[in-house]
């Protein structure tokens, strides 16, 4: 096999199996409870069928003509992926976005007011340790971390527009001005530098009083008159214009009797009274007249650090996060009925995360954290909460809202996407019959194939296999690369395609012809390039610029299967659809207000299926340049209302080959078939599968039957689609999994023990 030349591939399989993994690999099929010879991340499940059930019972049949028919189902739950940590969180309350950073240097960008999508993303970094984020000027989003940085993204582009060395070392705290005209760092070498910020870049205005410690947090008074810095030990107080510290204000290391060596300020907050709210790591709530510089007020609360914080806008109201996994709210209350005096109490402790919260946020009307657990938690705040439905209730966002995982259906392989590598596998297969919903034995267990390991420090961003499965394509930043694959037997011969030409420099999606003759790279600077791959090479055919001189990332792709249409959507919620064989613009689709989070292109019919972030899903007819009737139908009567309050959005839709009304499309917890030949649900049908008609004349559940047909089986569901008419793929990743492979948490002390 080949070597790459700027990657390392490795071929694995059972012939190169350690005795340690054999082991191992048998103690999983004895705990799983697989029959012998079964691998155990992947089953086949027995003629899985037609319709699912709410309950997570196995898919009941269909027996009328138009039924849903029999699958085979391989559940793979060998990718090994575990999402970075949330680092920190930011959020906008004039676009009512947030931002979250990862412990990778990943950026993404959520809407909270189209369903909480993941509608940008910005990719991690090796040497990019992020530490501080904010948002700036409304729509202008910065962040500093250990490398001693300062970074603003190009929210339209999707990267990273300029890096600026702010010269004080590792930076650990950033904060913008109340007017979003200036940019506050703390610094490693004790130093608070002031930034202004100008139209296209930032510029170094002045510093601060140096301190004896690093400077670890930072919070503006709203009249941007004075600031508080947190150190180790102590809390400073500058004056903005002169930038001298007016006061120190030392914390106290004692905790629960014992001094400790230090006492880590972690966080401040600078309200409007003069008021400065502290957290430390002796698990400490602690307020300070910041013109006496004296206590007020002390809160012990966790027993171990308190990590985080973050204010109301009105200050009425604070969260706070504990490396004890708890978020604590405190809100300002009357003392009495009757009285104008206030005071903070500690009302409502939520246990939401398993590990350390690094990061909370406080929006209008709810209360948003992340930690070492992975988990984005939003928890509305239900006297916040006009109307009681399904925005009422708690949010956990684990997985991206992106794809990271493609199929090559000829050759039955699953190419997944980590961070700097990928891993090529070849799915099992099993001779034994059973009947429905029994777990075949697989007679040939699943292949890691190919370890294909990235040379640099940039993420990945984008993969995908050809059809064919001869051909890998990924991007990274800086470059596209794109390898050829030969099988033999056992082995694989992996050949890097040299000489991309340099207007290829990073790619959004990366997508395949069916025929595996052409690839499609989306740029983000808005153009489309497609390929003709040849053998061992390429050459290109043709470039779509983006329309009207905008510059508008484009996320997402879809190629029609006889290779004639490309559809492509941008950051915008826009999509256009381009004629391949003319090289030119065919239509748009007309404006929706949500993001899109998938869409493909129907066989036959050139039918394109969109999916928003709204859970609505349309069907645009291509050659006609209009929305299909039944697009048209659902419209007009509604999706059902269970339908619409899911919280995960639908990653991926496919179509059966030989059956052109069914669409097949999926979320993180839930498979789903459309047949569009059955009547749509109503409010007042039951949604989560009404029992199928046994026999011809089973009036009632043939009444009751409808288009829709879901199963909750498989969840967390990261990837699904047809391999062949009769077989589905599954790719499930159990969060006990996840969890499993993150440090161990703080050990509570429960009682009775």
């Amino acid at each position: 096999m080949a070597a790459a030349e700027r990657g390392a591939a490795r071929p694995t399989g059972d012939n190169r199996t350690s005795r340690r993994r054999r082991r191992r690999r048998e103690h999983c099929l004895r705990t799983s409870g697989l029959e012998p010879g079964a691998f155990p991340g992947q089953s086949l499940s027995a003629r899985a069928r037609g319709a699912g059930a709410e309950r997570g019972e196995l898919w009941g049949r269909r027996s009328s003509g138009r039924g849903m028919g029999e699958f085979k189902v391989h559940r793979v739950r060998f990718f090994n992926y575990v999402p970075p940590g949330i680092r920190c969180v930011a959020y906008n309350n004039q676009s009512n976005r947030l931002a979250v950073s990862r412990t990778d240097g990943t950026v993404e960008i959520y809407n909270l007011s189209a369903n909480y999508f993941q509608e940008k993303f910005f990719p991690g970094h090796e040497s990019r340790a992020t530490e501080a984020l904010c948002w700036a000027e409304g729509q202008r989003l910065f962040s500093a971390g250990l490398n001693g940085e300062i970074l603003e993204y190009d929210l339209q582009a999707l990267n990273v527009k300029y890096a600026l060395d702010a010269f004080g070392g590792p930076i650990w705290s950033m904060t913008a001005s109340p007017s979003g005209s200036q940019l506050l760092v703390g610094c490693e070498d004790g130093s608070v530098k002031l930034f202004q910020i100008t139209p296209d870049s930032i510029q170094f205005e002045r510093n601060f009083d140096r301190q004896k410690s690093r400077i670890l947090s930072l919070s503006w008074h709203p009249s941007a008159t004075h600031i508080a810095a947190g150190s180790i030990d102590y809390i400073s107080v500058f004056d903005v214009k002169s930038g001298s510290a007016v006061r120190k204000m030392i914390v106290d290391r004692q905790y629960m009797g014992v001094s400790k060596r230090k006492c880590i300020v972690w966080g401040v907050a600078f309200l409007s009274d003069g008021t400065v709210i502290s957290v430390d790591s002796a698990g400490k709530v602690q307020f300070w007249d910041s013109a006496t510089g004296t206590l007020v007020k002390s809160h012990l609360i966790s027993n171990a650090d308190v990590q985080s914080i973050a204010v109301a806008d009105q200050e009425d109201s604070f969260v706070v996060g504990t490396a004890e996994g708890t978020i604590f709210h405190f809100q300002l209350v009357s003392v009495t009925s009757n009285s104008n005096e206030k005071q903070w109490v500690r009302t409502k402790p939520f246990q939401h995360h398993t590990h350390d919260v690094r990061a909370v946020a406080h929006s209008p009307t709810a209360l948003i954290s992340g930690g070492t657990d992975t988990h984005l938690v939003i928890r509305p705040l239900m006297e916040k909460v006009e109307v009681k439905n399904y925005d009422a209730a708690l949010r956990k966002i684990t997985f991206p809202h992106r794809c990271l995982i493609s199929c090559s259906k000829k050759k039955q392989l699953l190419l997944f996407q980590f961070a700097h590598h990928l891993e090529l596998w070849r799915l099992g297969s099993t001779v034994a019959t059973g009947k429905n919903g029994d777990t075949l034995p697989l007679s040939k267990n699943a292949d890691h194939l190919l370890h294909l390991k990235t040379k640099g420090p940039e993420n990945i961003i984008c993969s995908c296999i050809s059809p064919c499965g001869s051909w890998i394509a990924y991007s990274t930043v800086s470059r596209v690369f794109l390898y050829r694959l030969n099988y033999e037997h056992d082995n694989i011969n992996l050949k890097r395609v040299s000489k991309m030409p340099a207007f290829l420099r990073s790619a959004l999606q990366i997508m395949f012809s069916e025929d595996s003759k052409k690839f499609f790279v989306a740029s983000n600077q808005g153009s489309l390039h497609i390929f003709q791959l040849l053998e061992g090479s390429f050459k290109h055919l043709h470039s779509f610029q983006p329309q009207s001189g905008t510059v508008e990332a484009m996320c997402l792709l879809a190629v029609s299967p006889d290779g004639n249409w490309l559809a492509a959507s941008g950051t915008s919620a826009g999509v256009h659809v381009y004629n391949v064989k003319h090289l030119k613009l065919h239509c748009t689709v007309p404006a929706y207000n949500f993001p899109v989070t998938a869409l493909a292109i129907a066989p036959i019919s050139n039918n394109l299926v969109i999916a928003h972030s709204d859970q609505q899903v349309f069907e645009y007819s291509i050659p006609e340049k209009q929305y299909t009737e039944w697009s048209r139908n659902i419209q007009k009567q509604g999706f059902h209302h269970l339908w619409l309050q899911r919280d995960t959005p639908i990653t991926h839709i496919s179509f059966h080959p030989k059956r052109p009304m069914h669409i097949l499309l999926h979320d993180a917890y839930m498979f789903c078939i459309i047949d569009k030949s059955l009547p749509l649900p109503n409010d007042k049908t039951l949604l989560y599968n009404p029992l199928p008609p046994t026999n011809e004349s089973d009036v009632f559940r043939r009444r009751t039957a409808h288009a829709f047909k879901i199963s909750k089986i498989y969840k967390p569901l990261l990837f699904m689609d047809l391999l062949d008419e009769r077989t589905l793929v599954a790719v499930e990743r159990p969060l006990d999994d996840i969890i499993a492979q993150l440090p161990p948490p703080i050990k509570k002390k429960k009682f009775g023990t």
